[in-house]
């Protein structure tokens, strides 16, 4: 089958396109005739050697959606042929820029017949994370809610989120027109990386801050917090917050600050919040936000697309058949 594997840790162009022999299903496991993957930032920093214990030679991929081709031992065969999405707990090990992938049987999340792969893992991770995000701000209805790096994978969901549970949100993205389509999506306003109004006026103070970019610029949008505001970090694209973020946090106003990673939140809860978000999709109450389409051996081009920013939503591999 073919697979991705990062041949040695740095760039883009260390994903590299082989032949490796097809898995087979352990028991308890089933494979996946895998047709569409989800390229994001963890994939990146897995590539460039970001995170320990991580040896080059492996195949990346968090997520995955397909067809079941095969059941090991011990697995029901309805699940024959069944359209499932999963992430692969052990993506460094056994990742999804690949043909086929064998995984647990109860990673699995069925797919309704309206979402298609592609949308399915434009979804995936990034609106796990947006949702246990939402549940941590514990949004009240009318809140000023901020969302910096609206246009991301996460962000997207985050304002579509956010508005359905009733926040006037205002999201922090690059251009005019990233704004434009932020604002169909759900948000009330949008504002540029610094602050400053892209469309009509904008909120001078938050209730609640979501963010997904964090760096230094953290400490300015603090600073526009009301009493007993709240900070949710739901990644560091930006860069680490800044030291003084701690004095800030302190300045006698009651606020929060919290960091949300998925890797805190058990497999049961995380499977029952995506059967309940596919549901909102195939009502057509969630727009899944795919940026691209490119086939599997374009992994370099789609992790280079995803570096130099601009991304609106997600990159998503496809495996033609």
């Amino acid at each position: 089958m073919k697979a991705i594997v990062v041949k040695s840790f740095g760039g883009p162009e260390n994903l590299e396109p082989i032949e490796h022999p097809k898995p087979a299903p352990g028991p308890g496991q089933v494979l996946v005739a895998v047709e569409s993957a989800g390229v994001g930032l963890a994939d990146a920093l897995l590539r460039q050697g970001f995170l320990p214990d991580v040896a080059p030679g492996f195949t990346p991929g968090l997520e995955m959606a397909g067809k079941v081709a095969e059941v090991g031992e011990g697995v029901d065969e309805a699940w024959l042929n069944s359209r499932v999405f999963a992430m692969v707990a052990e993506g460094i090990k056994s990742g999804c820029y690949a043909e086929f992938v064998a995984v647990d049987v109860d990673q699995l999340v069925p797919l309704p017949p309206t979402i298609s792969s592609a949308e399915a893992v434009s979804l995936g991770v990034n609106v796990l994370a947006a949702e246990f995000v939402i549940r941590r701000a514990q949004i009240r209805l009318g809140e000023q809610v901020l969302v910096r790096g609206a246009g991301g994978g996460i962000g997207v969901m985050l304002v579509q989120l956010a508005a359905r549970r009733g926040a006037i949100v205002t999201a922090s993205t690059s251009s005019p027109e990233r704004a434009e389509r932020l604002l169909k999506l759900g948000a009330s306003h949008a504002v540029d990386r610094a602050g400053a109004p892209l469309s009509g006026a904008a909120p001078e103070r938050y209730d609640v801050i979501l963010d997904t970019v964090a760096g230094p610029d953290l400490l300015t949008f603090s600073g526009k917090l009301n009493n007993n505001g709240r900070v949710v970090l739901a990644g560091v694209a930006g860069g680490l917050p800044p030291a003084e973020l701690a004095t800030a946090l302190l300045d006698r106003r009651s606020l929060s600050f919290s960091l949300v990673s998925l890797d805190a939140v058990d497999l049961p809860e995380r499977l029952s919040a995506l059967r309940e978000i596919f549901a909102l999709v195939a009502r057509g109450e969630l727009t899944p936000i795919i940026h691209e389409v490119l086939d599997l051996e374009r992994a370099a081009d789609a992790h280079s697309k995803l570096e130099a920013g601009g991304v609106f939503g997600k990159i998503v591999l496809e495996v033609a058949r």
